[in-house]
């Protein structure tokens, strides 16, 4: 694919532009192709030459192929409106036989204290385990909160760049910051509300009770966000039962989600996940809407406990956030999805001083879960792409498409790819993300 360079005359002129190969232009998408205002009740395009998933081709009983045609997609108010036959003469935006998705969310990442769009700078020697790190925060946080608007929009920039349009991002609450990483975090949300969308976890890193977090926490349950979340009670506050109990009760006073940080792997780890699924239990109010991050002690239970677990987990409706680890830590992903757990994955950190590996591609994180579990096939391949997308695919299970409809939100990336399947195994390059309509990327 070339890169297109245009000028907004030019854009306005010829409504025929190719999406694939666009790089970031805000002034050039100011307007529509029809040269009304994103977000005016104009605000209606159509693309050809889309490639649509039809169907499944199959030898006996396995998939061997992805069947796929080309549709032309109008789009109007942020939904799209019809889906036709392909129209390659119609004057429209061509989307040049790129492979139409969901477009991708991103459930696990801390968007407010990050060094991307700055200097490069690798993670240093941890000393003290997580209490070390809360020190190593406490010192960096002030100098780091001086431009984090700036760096949380630049990572939002990188998310589009890889499919993403959504996100679920940690934000520290603590003495430190207090509430101004909400606050700065809150204001690039804002200034990126028509091309991007989030929703917020408070998130005590330094410990509820560790640190004084306490009234922190409480002001920020009253504010925007929509999760009050957690870390490590035992190792961090020293007791399971009573930070369990005020985040439960902090949720239930506020209407919110639960989303718990757990890297504890040991008896601990193990005490927090019962504790939890029994909160869920006497409060079914929290039922799909509570999760657990990381949770890595499932990855150091045996198989007959892990099964056990995950059993738990999906009649309590507990979803777990896993950023798929690897190396001496395998998490049962399968099992946890054969007993229906929600299983969704983010990028965790880009660049910042807990880890500098993140891509910013959720879709990389597919790739991974297949090659770590064995999804080699054109079924196993297409079915794994719902952890990129929280569960949208272009087909069921028996082949029939089931995306995307009329009336669906205009969420959705152009890939140059010719199926799903493809698209997980080669991590196929993103050429264009629409956010509710708007193109975005």
């Amino acid at each position: 694919m070339q890169h297109s360079s245009i000028s907004r005359k030019d854009f306005l002129k010829n409504s025929a532009l190719g999406l694939a190969g666009l790089a970031f232009a805000p002034k050039a998408f100011q307007t529509q192709p029809n040269g009304a205002p994103w977000g005016s009740a104009a605000n209606r395009y159509t693309l050809k030459n889309v490639r649509l998933e039809t169907g499944f081709e199959q030898e006996g009983e396995d998939v061997i192929a992805t069947t796929t045609g080309l549709f032309s997609i109008e789009i109007e108010d942020g939904k799209i409106k019809k889906i036709s036959p392909n129209q390659p003469n119609a004057n429209a935006i061509d989307a040049k036989g790129m492979l139409m998705l969901p477009s991708f969310r991103d459930m696990h990442i801390h968007m407010d204290k990050t060094f991307y769009g700055g200097p490069w700078q690798a993670t240093r020697r941890r000393i003290g385990g997580v209490k070390g790190m809360i020190a190593l925060e406490q010192k960096i946080l002030p100098e780091m909160l001086k431009n984090s608007t700036y760096k949380a929009e630049k990572m939002i920039e990188l998310l589009q760049s890889k499919g993403t349009a959504f996100a679920r991002s940690h934000v520290n609450i603590e003495p430190t910051s207090k509430l101004d990483s909400l606050k700065h975090l809150q204001k690039a949300l804002e200034n990126k509300k028509n091309v991007f969308g989030a929703e917020l976890v408070a998130f005590p890193q330094h410990g509820v009770f560790y640190t004084d977090t306490v009234p922190y926490l409480k002001e920020a349950a009253t504010m925007d966000i929509d999760f009050i979340g957690g870390v490590d009670p035992y190792t961090v506050d020293g007791a399971i039962e009573k930070t369990m109990d005020f985040t439960v009760q902090l949720a239930l006073d506020h209407n919110k989600g639960i989303d718990i940080h757990l890297h504890e792997t040991g008896e601990s780890g193990l005490k927090t996940v019962e504790y939890l699924i029994d909160k869920v239990n006497k409060n079914p109010v929290l039922k799909g809407r509570t999760y657990l991050s990381h949770c890595f002690v499932l990855g150091k239970l045996d198989t007959a406990k892990q099964e056990e677990m995950a059993e738990k987990l999906s009649a309590a409706q507990i979803g777990i956030n896993s950023t798929i680890p690897f190396g001496g830590l395998i998490m049962p992903i399968p099992t946890l999805m054969k007993h229906g757990v929600k299983v969704m994955t983010g990028n965790d950190s880009i660049m910042d001083h807990w880890n500098t590996f993140g891509t910013g591609s959720v879709l990389q994180k597919a790739n991974l879960v297949a090659q770590l579990y064995g999804y080699t096939t054109e079924f196993g391949l297409s079915r794994i792409l719902k952890l990129a997308t929280t569960g949208p695919l272009p087909l069921d299970d028996k082949g029939v498409q089931q995306w995307p409809k009329v009336g669906d939100a205009a969420d959705l990336v152009l890939i140059d790819a010719s199926c799903s399947a493809e698209a997980v195994s080669r991590i196929s390059p993103v050429r264009s993300l629409i956010y509710q309509g708007n193109i975005v990327f």
